[in-house]
């Protein structure tokens, strides 16, 4: 059975993830991320370990697919540098969670922050860019 079917939300965010652009797709993955790992803070301080590590595995799972999905025959050092940060951020998600200390989330949530932030603003950029070539 087909877990979409009556739940018109649910179709819903399945069409915008197969229609948006993939910088669209990027931002919709660091606000993901962002809340999951504001859920996983909460738990932990609540001391709900179980939703704690089920968040903190989202956020990993997140931070898995940005590293996969680099580019590193267009990006280059810049691919190699995201990597090495995304790394990093998966790692402390991962002692984060192994020792339930919301202080690591939040030196994550706020790498994930600044990072939605850069990119939200190169896909502005990438936004208007296709605008002006589309009118030229």
């Amino acid at each position: 059975m087909n877990p979409m079917a009556g739940n018109p939300f649910a179709q819903y965010q399945a069409a915008q993830l197969e229609t948006s652009p993939p910088e669209r797709i990027l931002i919709m993955l660091f606000d993901a991320a962002i809340r999951f790992a504001g859920q996983a803070r909460q738990a932990m301080v609540e001391k709900r370990h179980e939703e704690a590590h089920k968040n903190c595995v989202r956020v990993q799972n997140i931070l898995t697919e940005l590293m996969v999905t680099l580019r590193f025959d267009v990006g280059g050092d810049i691919a190699k540098n995201l990597f090495d940060l995304y790394e990093f951020l998966h790692h402390t998600t991962v002692q984060a969670n192994i020792r339930k200390e919301p202080g690591q989330i939040d030196v994550v949530t706020g790498h994930l922050k600044d990072l939605r932030e850069a990119w939200s603003q190169a896909a502005k950029n990438v936004a208007s860019q296709r605008t002006r070539t589309a009118t030229a």
